[in-house]
């Protein structure tokens, strides 16, 4: 699938009053692993009330960006992958507004509408979605000055299965899945991981597993990513909570235990209650996690 090169697209949101952000083409000319999309398989949004667009059948990934005002921006940046267990993306409450919170406080975001995995359009699913948070660093980084970002401050973030995505960049970064001429580091130098699903081998959220990988175990281990966590895995923020019947809380205890073991910064925080995909305002408690989030940000020099 061929797009005309540099191509940008604008696209009027309106995320609380925030309007007309920009949206780029994740690629510029063929998306890696693409078959030619089926006349079937048509994007779909759904309007979710306070939750905002839920969107299935994504072939066209694409990366919206929300910078702040000239005089708050402070040089960080995080690409933001919103959840829906990989078979449909959570892009109002874990991603437009997830961006506009951002840069409320200084920071660049850039949401990731990412493919969703699928033998229609992917010769391969499994490596579909990593290609595309991959190519959002690669982007990301390599535009830096274009955005005012410092490239050495730049992070990954994600909700439930965009979790997972995030966590496998974290982790997987170095197996590049893209082209990469430069050389750039796709390393986050940091990640915040929100509900994740970390494990296909333990704890497993099962509809993300089967939706990712199905039943190639080899393909479980890849992906259990907790199993690859080492010293140079970038310092890492969670949240999640307890009575979380969806992506159990083992997930984030798991990736913690194996950043401690392995000498790697890490912040946990477990709420007593909240469920799952409670976006940035988990209901059952006053406290924010988002101000947890920028205090850990500042402790670490990220902001």
């Amino acid at each position: 699938m061929k797009y005309l090169s540099g191509l940008f697209m604008t696209l009027m949101l309106s995320v609380n009053g925030l309007l007309a952000q920009e949206v780029l083409p994740l690629y510029s000319g063929n998306i890696p692993g693409a078959k030619p999309t089926p006349a079937d398989y048509q994007e779909v949004t759904v309007d979710r009330g306070e939750r905002g667009a839920g969107i299935t059948k994504v072939s066209v990934p694409t990366l919206t960006v929300f910078q702040p005002a000239k005089n708050k921006a402070n040089g960080t940046a995080v690409i933001v992958c919103p959840g829906g267990g990989y078979s449909g993306l959570a892009m109002g409450h874990e991603g437009y507004q997830v961006g506009e919170k951002f840069a409320s406080i200084g920071v660049t975001a850039f949401v990731l509408k990412y493919r969703l995995p699928s033998d229609a359009i992917m010769e391969d699913r499994s490596m579909g979605p990593l290609q595309d948070v991959e190519k959002a660093m690669y982007l990301v980084r390599k535009d830096a000055a274009k955005w005012n970002v410092d490239p050495s401050k730049i992070g990954i973030m994600g909700f439930s299965a965009g979790g997972h995505l995030a966590s496998s960049l974290t982790v997987h970064y170095r197996d590049v899945k893209i082209e990469n001429k430069e050389g750039i580091s796709l390393r986050p130098d940091f990640s915040i991981l929100m509900y994740p699903v970390i494990s296909f081998t333990e704890s497993a959220h099962a509809g993300s597993a089967k939706n990712l990988v199905g039943t190639d175990e080899a393909l479980k281990l890849y992906f259990s990513n907790e199993k690859h966590v080492d010293a140079e895995t970038p310092p890492t923020f969670m949240v999640h909570a307890n009575d979380d019947r969806t992506v159990p809380v083992e997930n984030s205890i798991l990736f913690n235990q194996a950043l401690v073991k392995a000498n790697a910064k890490a912040e946990l925080h477990i709420y007593q209650a909240g469920g799952h995909g409670f976006g940035l305002k988990n209901k059952t408690t006053k406290e924010e996690w988002f101000n947890s989030l920028e205090n850990w940000m500042k402790a670490n020099k990220f902001l």
